[in-house]
C-alpha cells in the first residue's frame, strides 16, 4: 500500500536531497508545509502537490496522511516531532532532533507512548564506503576491530554567525557521534582537546574508548574547505585495514605475501587487498550518500515494518555524546 506523507519543510536539503529520493519508493507526498510562500510554491509544482499550507499544525492534521517528515530546525524537530507523534502518527526528521538531549529524550518518552517509530536521517550509516565496510566487518572476515581514525571537517563559512559552533555541533558533528558505534561498538568513554585559532575556526581531536576494548580519534573541525574532501574513515584489525575516503572510495588491505622476489607472484582474492569505488560515468540514478538507501529502511518501518532504520533512541545517544563532547571542549 502507498504510504502518504505530510511533510514539513522545502529548503534547499529537503528539495534537492530528501524528497527526490523519497518519491522514488512508494510513497505519495500528500501535502506539503513551509513558511516561505515562495519555497513551499516551488516545492509543490517540482512534487506534485497540490496541498501547500504554511502552518505545521495543519498539515499534520491533514485527513488521511499515514506519517509525518520533516527537515527543518532543531527546536521546529522537537515541537512538531511531539505534535505528530500525540496525534498518532510515525515520524521521519532530518538529524538532530532537537537542539539537546533533554529534548531527544522528550522525544523518545513520546514515541514510546504513542507506540510509533520516530526515525533519524543519520544518513553516514548508508553512504556507500561506509556501509560497505560495515558489512565486512559483521560478515566475521575482518576479525575484532581494534582501532578507529579519521577525520571529518568543514569551513568556517558555512557557519557564519554561529561562533559559539552551536551549528556545527549540532549539524555537522552530530553525525559522527552516531557513526562511530555503528562501526565498531558502543562508547564507554569520550573525551576531546581543541586548538582554535581565532573565533570561528577550530580544530578538536575527539578520543573513544569502545566498550568492545577498541580506541578511536576523529578531528573534527571548521579549518578545511568545503570545496576538497573533508572525510575519512579507518577501522583497524589484525592485519587488516579497511580505509573508505570521501565517503566512496573503499580499500579492504589484508595480508598479502611479499611478491616483488616471487617468480610466481599473482594477486589472491582472499588475501590481497581490495578496492571498490562508484561510476560517476554510468547513467544511473545512484545516491552514493546514503539518502536512497536510508529511505530504503525508513519507508518500511514508517510502515510498522521492523528494519534497521536509525530511531530516537540513536538520537538521544547521539546527543547525549554531543553535549558530553561540549563540555570536553568547554564550548
Amino acid at each position: 500500500m502507498t504510504l502518504k506523507i505530510g511533510w514539513i519543510g522545502c529548503g534547499i536539503h529537503a528539495t534537492q536531497m530528501l524528497l527526490p529520493q523519497l518519491v522514488r519508493h512508494d510513497v505519495e507526498i500528500v501535502a506539503l508545509c513551509d513558511i516561505d510562500a515562495k519555497r513551499l510554491a516551488s516545492a509543490g509544482r517540482q512534487f506534485g502537490v497540490k496541498t501547500l499550507t504554511t502552518d505545521a499544525d495543519a498539515l499534520i492534521k491533514t485527513p488521511g496522511i499515514d506519517a509525518v517528515g520533516m527537515a527543518v530546525g532543531p527546536d521546529q524537530h522537537l515541537a512538531f516531532g511531539k505534535a505528530a507523534l500525540e496525534r498518532g502518527l510515525p515520524v521521519f526528521m532530518e538529524k538532530p532532533p532537537s537542539g539537546s538531549a533533554a529534548g531527544a529524550r522528550e522525544l523518545q518518552a513520546a514515541s514510546e507512548k504513542s507506540g510509533k517509530p520516530l526515525l533519524l536521517g543519520f544518513m553516514k550509516r548508508y553512504s556507500v564506503g561506509n556501509k560497505i565496510a560495515a558489512n565486512i566487518v559483521r560478515s566475521g572476515r575482518f576479525g575484532d576491530v581494534l582501532g578507529l581514525t579519521g577525520y571529518y571537517m568543514t569551513a568556517p563559512g558555512y557557519f557564519v554567525g554561529n561562533v559559539d559552533y552551536t551549528g556545527f555541533f549540532l549539524h555537522h558533528c552530530v553525525h559522527y557521534m552516531d557513526l562511530v558505534s555503528f562501526l565498531v561498538s558502543p562508547v564507554k568513554k569520550l573525551t576531546a582537546r581543541k586548538v582554535e585559532k581565532e573565533p570561528g575556526k577550530i580544530l578538536f581531536h575527539i578520543n573513544f574508548d569502545f566498550e568492545c576494548g577498541a580506541i578511536g580519534t576523529i578531528a573534527m573541525g571548521t579549518i578545511q574547505s568545503r570545496g576538497a574532501p573533508v572525510e575519512r574513515i579507518e577501522l583497524m584489525g589484525d592485519h587488516q585495514r579497511i580505509e573508505v575516503d570521501n565517503v566512496i572510495d573503499i580499500k579492504w588491505n589484508r595480508n598479502p605475501p611479499f611478491k616483488v622476489d616471487d617468480p610466481t607472484a599473482t594477486l589472491t582474492d582472499t588475501i590481497d587487498s581490495l578496492t571498490w569505488k562508484p561510476n560517476f560515468t554510468a547513467a544511473a540514478n545512484e545516491d552514493p550518500k546514503g539518502y536512497y538507501s536510508l529511505l530504503s529502511d525508513v519507508v518500511p518501518a514508517l510502515a510498522g515494518a521492523a528494519t534497521a532504520a536509525p530511531n530516537i533512541h540513536d538520537g538521544v545517544t547521539a546527543m547525549e555524546r554531543l553535549e558530553t563532547l561540549r563540555r570536553e571542549l568547554e564550548l
